[in-house]
């Protein structure tokens, strides 16, 4: 077995609940795909995509498999009992043993736990699903109240790197005017957007106060991380919580 890079993040989860985001060191894949690639979406050899996901579970000692989801951007969020593989872009539990997981090479991955350890989910956030609204939607998922929940940022596009036309501007500031904060102006009308900061902004109107991470930027860093925007053809990376008690 390789050894593979994880991501720890840094916030204080309740007693059994664990949580991890991967990186691209390790693993088998090779070609644009190189290191530990977890997308079996994206042209990579599936046997190298198997292989590096039974990695994954031996590695932190995963309960179960992860339950992966077939992400679209949109604002769904599975529940427990949908099957892996649904069109969702979010995976809610509340009992343990169901490993909640998001593939990212960009997109925001956002963990979310209760503080008393019972619920968990894992959003992957797109500048769409954001403005759709995904996080308020995983925030209502929870019997937990909003005051009563804690969110983890992992690893994204950096404000530096996300540049996006005037349409995603106008997504976000016509439900939220405030959020033009999020966006600074560059070149020929385009736009440098935060998607950590609009990630804060819609969490503190689902009413969650405490937000740990964000800030790490995957374009910046090709050793550690893969990136779309950087890259085009290349691998994903995995964020998951779950229950291990």
């Amino acid at each position: 077995m390789s050894e593979i890079g994880l991501f720890w993040p840094d916030w204080p989860l309740p007693p059994g609940v664990r949580a991890a985001s991967t990186t691209r060191v390790g693993g088998v894949s090779a070609g644009a795909f190189h290191g530990f690639n977890l997308g079996d979406h994206v042209g990579d050899d599936p046997s190298a995509v198997a292989a590096n996901r039974v990695e994954l579970t031996q590695a932190l000692a995963l309960p179960a498999p992860p339950a992966w989801l077939a992400q679209v951007h949109g604002r769904v969020i599975a529940g427990p009992d949908d099957s892996p593989g649904v069109r969702a872009d979010a995976r809610y539990a509340e009992r343990p043993g169901v490993v909640c997981a998001v593939l990212t090479a960009d997109c925001l991955p956002v963990l979310l736990c209760s503080d008393d350890g019972r619920e968990v989910a894992a959003v992957h956030c797109g500048w769409r699903g954001l403005a759709a609204g995904i996080v308020g939607c995983a925030v209502a998922r929870f019997d937990a109240t909003p005051g009563a929940i804690s969110a983890w940022l992992g690893p994204a596009i950096g404000p530096a790197a996300f540049e996006v036309g005037a349409e995603v501007r106008d997504a976000f500031t016509t439900a939220d005017s405030g959020a033009g904060a999020c966006f600074v102006a560059g070149n020929g009308g385009r736009w440098l957007a935060d998607l950590f900061g609009l990630a804060r902004r819609a969490l503190a109107a689902a009413g969650v106060q405490r937000v740990y991470g964000g800030g790490v930027c995957t374009v910046a860093d090709p050793q550690r991380f893969y990136s779309y925007r950087r890259d085009g053809r290349t691998g994903r990376m995995a964020s998951l919580i779950w229950r291990s008690v």
